[in-house]
């Protein structure tokens, strides 16, 4: 690929600050709302000039780099005794702009953001009207941009403030992944009733609390990683203290987000998050629905810092209870066939450790095959296969005992006490 006239994808400084200084022009003080940038249009004018100065960024690569510089712009105004050489590494290059866009009062430069029709004008006046043929990235294709979106800057998602409601397994193992991404271990804090399960968030440098309302207040991403019965008592604790600036994601297992809305303030983002417990080493499944006022940036910022928890894929929620049969506690029916297959090897005269060791290798290694061949599991069963061979009569005894259709009634069965659960949460939120 010709690298000539395209910048790198990192940003750098000279990137950013043309990137504010065309925000500054076009005056993106008047198109917010809240936390939330509105306004599409202002943002396809500043791709066409971005792409016009030799830089490759999609529109939602311009949502998202200003969504950390507010984050970064917010963070100064909560904590302005701070020293500003430690509010954030780099800040001094760009708070002057920033402070420009979001508390200057002048009118707007280019009254063109309001139609495409001026948009093209305000552009030919420019002299930028030849980058208007350009091709340009479909802006909701999130998954397409997903490669460049989570190589954003270091310096800025490094500040950004993760909470943790919950100390348990789920919680830890997102946050290990979470701090093997850009994030640091002093923008992360965890609080629990107990001790219980703190030492181990400390060994990691996380600091630790007890107090929920302590970590929601100086978070902007807020993880209530609870059992699902105490989500509302969490919720209804923490709620007054919720603003437009966070995004609460739930990974209660079937708390419905029409519940966490119910439970939260008006119009805040909810996402709902199903890891699984390979999170742990970095390898799980994690599935997630936004809320009604979740928006793809935000969808994109999850993606961003869970990508290095595993496979991170977003869908409808009404997938979110079946992944919840299928990989949340999927995991466990893989430990009882890995458990079974080990005993098998012990029956036939195999030492026990040697047998579980091989076996735990056994499933590492077809699962990985599973993935990276692409190929549907049945094709690669019959690779195995040889006519007469061993393995077809051992397949043969596992369909005589069910195997299959008893793997199938265990995700149908899990999925559903997922959504009995997720109704019983959606009867107490509202006693």
């Amino acid at each position: 690929m010709d690298d000539s006239g395209i910048k790198k994808q990192n940003w750098d400084v000279k990137e950013t600050e043309l990137f504010l200084e065309i925000l500054k022009e076009l005056d993106m003080k008047k198109c917010l709302d809240g936390r939330k940038v509105r306004n599409n249009k202002l943002f396809k004018v500043a791709h066409r000039r971005m792409t016009a100065a030799g830089y490759n960024r999609s529109v939602d690569q311009l949502k998202f780099r200003w969504k950390l510089l507010k984050s970064a712009y917010y963070k100064c105004k909560r904590e302005p005794d701070s020293p500003a050489p430690t509010k954030i590494q780099g800040w001094w290059r760009y708070e002057k702009t920033m402070i420009a866009i979001m508390e200057s009062r002048h009118p707007l430069v280019a009254a063109g953001v309001n139609s495409d029709r001026n948009d093209e004008v305000t552009e030919d006046s420019d002299g930028e009207a030849s980058m208007l043929h350009w091709p340009q990235p479909c802006p909701d294709n999130t998954t397409q941009n997903l490669g460049l979106i989570i190589k954003m800057d270091p310096e800025m998602d490094s500040q950004l403030k993760i909470g943790f409601i919950g100390a348990g397994n789920m919680a830890f193992g997102i946050a290990k992944g979470i701090l093997s991404g850009n994030v640091l271990p002093v923008n992360v804090k965890v609080s629990a009733p107990s001790s219980r399960n703190l030492g181990r968030f400390q060994e990691l440098g996380i600091a630790v609390t007890h107090s929920n309302i302590e970590v929601v207040c100086g978070s902007d991403v807020v993880f209530v990683a609870v059992k699902p019965h105490l989500v509302p008592l969490v919720l209804n604790e923490i709620s007054l203290h919720v603003t437009d600036r966070h995004i609460i994601v739930s990974v209660a297992a079937g708390v419905t987000l029409a519940t966490l809305e119910e439970l939260l303030p008006e119009n805040s983002v909810a996402i709902r998050l199903m890891p699984n417990l390979p999170c742990l080493v970095q390898e799980g499944a994690l599935l997630f629905a936004r809320g009604s006022h979740a928006k793809q940036e935000d969808g994109a910022l999850l993606r961003s810092l869970l990508h290095r928890c595993g496979l991170v894929e977003e869908g409808p929620e009404a997938w979110i209870d079946i992944h919840t049969g299928l990989s949340g506690s999927g995991v466990a029916f893989v430990y009882l066939f890995a458990e079974a297959l080990a005993e098998g090897a012990v029956k036939m005269g195999m030492p026990s450790a040697l047998a579980h060791s091989i076996a735990s290798q056994t499933v590492l290694g077809a699962g990985k095959l599973l993935r990276e061949s692409g190929k549907h599991p049945a094709q690669l069963r019959s690779e195995v296969c040889t006519p007469g061979g061993t393995t077809i009569y051992g397949l043969h005894t596992l369909e005589q005992g069910g195997l299959r259709a008893a793997t199938m009634s265990a995700v149908e069965s899990a999925t559903e006490r997922a959504r009995e659960l997720g109704r019983k949460s959606a009867a107490g939120s509202r006693k």
